[in-house]
């Protein structure tokens, strides 16, 4: 018999006295199987919460808890099994995006956690796998803590190509204790560009007319940062939040993070890369298979830090002292 959860209920408007039709869905721990391959499936495909919602018929806050919590999965999922990776080369890049609000609307308060948040990524160029990667602002700091989880991921020192953002050079430097051989790629992009700095304004690639590089330390045979590039496209295909011009971005920074995490889970797992005909985890040897949407549910869920029902918080918080005792 089905759940109750699944089925229309109708009850009395207040306000005409007219019979309305209310759907509720399952909640998480309620939905199915299949329901939770559908979900995820949808939103690793570039899926909005609400065009999920329309598909399955489940409700949209159902999908939201259900794709928080195996994005906390997939990073803890991450942290486990990207550990002692053998690669000759790397490629590091930025991505931005926003929460929100638009960085320009953001008040004094909300600075840390809404406006623009560039997702940083480091990527095997051999295999095309997301080594490592980090959510926050493009400052020194979150440069410095994502080129250290990079150090402690990777065995050696890998050659490293980065744009020309300022913090990559000390960070690495400090990192890898001066033995990475590090490039950095200029790009001089047409004047008519130039003109619009702010990435969140830019819709459109700029025209590059020279490329310039640098080397900052050691002797990096090859500087190049296409292929991490290319992985901000499909990035930005496949995760709704990451789309232009739409309200389909984050709205809070935990789910933001929790999105990027599902995505780098998927993209190494389950994804298979079109040059590499498998997906990178498998091209990289820490996996054997390429793993299926449920394989992943499967490692993730169980990982997922159980969730306080906000109900009991507020009762376990809510409490009155009084005079105990016999008089």
């Amino acid at each position: 018999m089905r759940n109750i959860a699944f089925y229309s209920l109708f009850f009395h408007s207040p306000d005409l006295g007219l019979p309305t039709a209310c759907r509720i869905g399952p909640a998480v721990s309620n939905l199915t199987r299949d329901q939770q391959i559908q979900i995820i499936s949808a939103l690793t495909e570039g899926m909005s919460i609400r065009a999920t919602e329309r598909l399955t018929g489940i409700h949209r806050d159902t999908i939201m808890r259900l794709g928080a919590r195996v994005g906390r999965g997939c990073a803890e999922l991450h942290d486990r099994m990207m550990v002692g990776i053998r690669t000759g080369r790397c490629e590091l890049d930025e991505i931005w995006g926003f929460v929100g609000k638009k960085q320009k609307r953001v008040q004094r308060h909300e600075i840390g956690h809404k406006g623009d948040q560039y997702t940083f990524i480091g990527l095997a160029s051999s295999t095309k796998a997301i080594i490592s990667y980090r959510t926050g602002k493009r400052d020194s700091e979150n440069t410095d803590l994502f080129i250290q989880d990079l150090r402690q991921r990777v065995i050696g020192a890998p050659e490293i190509s980065t744009d020309g953002f300022l913090p990559y050079k000390n960070a690495i430097r400090d990192a890898f204790d001066g033995r990475a051989s590090h490039g950095v790629i200029v790009k001089t992009y047409s004047v008519t560009n130039l003109a619009v700095k702010d990435a969140a304004r830019r819709y459109s690639p700029a025209e590059v007319v020279a490329v310039s590089r640098e080397v900052e330390s050691g002797f990096p045979a090859y500087i190049s940062t296409s292929y991490v590039e290319r992985q901000n496209l499909t990035l930005r295909m496949s995760q709704r939040r990451f789309a232009r011009l739409t309200n389909g971005f984050s709205k809070k920074l935990t789910n933001h993070a929790a999105a990027v995490s599902l995505y780098v889970a998927h993209y190494n797992l389950c994804r298979v890369h079109e040059a590499l005909r498998t997906t990178p985890a498998v091209a990289l040897g820490i996996m054997d298979r390429v793993w299926t949407i449920g394989n992943l549910l499967d490692a993730t869920l169980p990982l997922a830090a159980a969730e306080i029902p906000r109900a009991a918080t507020k009762r376990r918080l809510s409490f009155t002292v009084i005079d105990g005792g016999k008089k």
